[in-house]
């Protein structure tokens, strides 16, 4: 590509000043009104690069389609990219900092000095010499997790309606809310996005591609207790909080939680608890690549709460499992060619591909069981949902070149 065109350092910096942050704790879609300012944002600058179908809807989602060039039977790929932040971090009053030629030492935060994102913490950073780095301020997350994503998605759109004599079939790009809680394509009108194979930019390292995820449920454990006034409790009163706190100390705590595993380990996760005397809530994720192990994971977790209840006569508890996602693995097996393609993208921008898996879910893992099977690409993102956030101008640059590779060659294999 030249080099000229691209737009993706000065959107990003645009978007990312945009709080988008997401609520797990609201009832409604999007969980925060303030990401339709986003999508309304992505709406308009579509349209002024010439894409006449640019819209949104009333849950916040952002369609657009970027013409065929090719007069080939192509199948239509989708770009998707998620537009809140974490709600791990504040995402308000965001001021990106661009770190020029970066030299390898330690970077100092200027609005919270206390924050230093350390190289020798961060070894791909300190890979990164001579690259121009963008952290945010000190005192909020950068957005780099999803916004370069987003930021590369729309340069892409611009470079190829700038180039049209870059053969591609149809392109249908999506930008989602709420995929940090878990939500981002619980509204997306499959009949009208219209495509059949779909990529996620929302990977982190250069080169990286995603073909694997965690399946993943979610457990709640509602527990009832017995109120009584503290002054006349005796032999009466039977704590909820109590029991909710037992169960919590009950889980081992050299095996199954995230601080004690890696790679391809499963683990049972407390993220949420609260509660009075009378009734408490914990609420817990469940996870694993094998799905078949989640099972047993729940069986675990419910036994234990079991034997915690025997020691407090008078409490009950029930016990319920939804849901959330599925390895996108047991559905892109089959269509082996999104991720090989995928890896001759990487090849022709100049990268080595790395086959990796996630610790974790993206829009892709339910989209590709919704019948749009979606592996993940790298975006530059690294040291997600903190403060020490930060990404690479030309990882993201590179992002954008991958892109524009990826679209010619289904294009070409078709």
């Amino acid at each position: 590509m030249d080099k000229y065109a691209y737009t993706v350092t000065e959107r990003f910096l645009r978007y990312v000043q945009i709080d988008t942050q997401s609520d797990p704790l609201s009832r409604t879609f999007p969980s925060t009104a303030k990401q339709k300012n986003l999508s309304a944002l992505l709406v308009r600058e579509l349209q002024e690069i010439g894409i006449t179908d640019a819209m949104t809807d009333e849950y916040g989602y952002v369609y657009a389609t970027i013409p065929a060039t090719t007069s080939k039977d192509v199948p239509v790929i989708c770009l998707c990219a998620h537009m809140d932040t974490a709600p791990d971090c504040s995402g308000a009053n965001v001021k990106p900092i661009i770190h020029k030629s970066y030299d390898g030492s330690d970077i100092v935060l200027p609005d919270d000095t206390t924050q230093v994102i350390r190289a020798k913490d961060h070894p791909y950073l300190a890979g990164k010499t001579g690259d121009d780095i963008i952290t945010a301020s000190g005192k909020t997350l950068l957005g780099a997790d999803n916004k370069a994503g987003v930021a590369e998605i729309m340069d892409a759109a611009q470079y190829l309606l700038q180039h049209p004599e870059i053969r591609h079939g149809k392109i249908r790009i999506l930008f989602t809310p709420d995929e940090e809680v878990g939500r981002g394509v619980e509204h997306v009108n499959m009949e009208q996005l219209g495509a059949q194979f779909g990529y996620t930019l929302d990977g982190g390292e250069l080169g990286s591609l995603e073909d694997e995820t965690f399946s993943a449920d979610g457990v709640k454990i509602s527990i009832t207790g017995i109120s009584v006034h503290p002054g006349t409790a005796k032999d009466k009163m039977v704590s909820a909080i109590k029991v909710a706190a037992a169960i919590v100390d009950e889980l081992p705590k050299g095996i199954l939680s995230p601080e004690t595993t890696e790679d391809r380990q499963g683990f049972i996760h407390p993220v949420r608890i609260e509660g009075m005397v009378e009734k408490a809530e914990i609420d817990f994720i469940i996870r694993d690549f094998t799905t078949a192990e989640l099972e047993g994971h729940e069986f675990y977790l419910r036994k234990l709460m079991e034997t915690v209840l025997e020691r407090y006569p008078g409490a009950g508890a029930t016990f319920e499992v939804k849901e959330q996602y599925r390895n996108m693995k047991e559905v892109l097996d089959k269509y082996p060619q999104v991720v090989t393609n995928a890896e001759e993208a990487i090849r022709r921008a100049g990268i080595d591909p790395l086959r990796m898996s996630i610790r974790g879910g993206t829009d892709g893992a339910r989209l590709s069981f919704m019948g749009l099977p979606c592996p993940n690409i790298f975006t530059g993102e690294m040291a997600l949902h903190s403060k020490h956030e930060y990404v690479s101008v030309q990882d993201m640059q590179k992002a954008v070149d991958t892109i524009v590779h990826l679209v010619q060659v289904w294009e070409e294999r078709s």
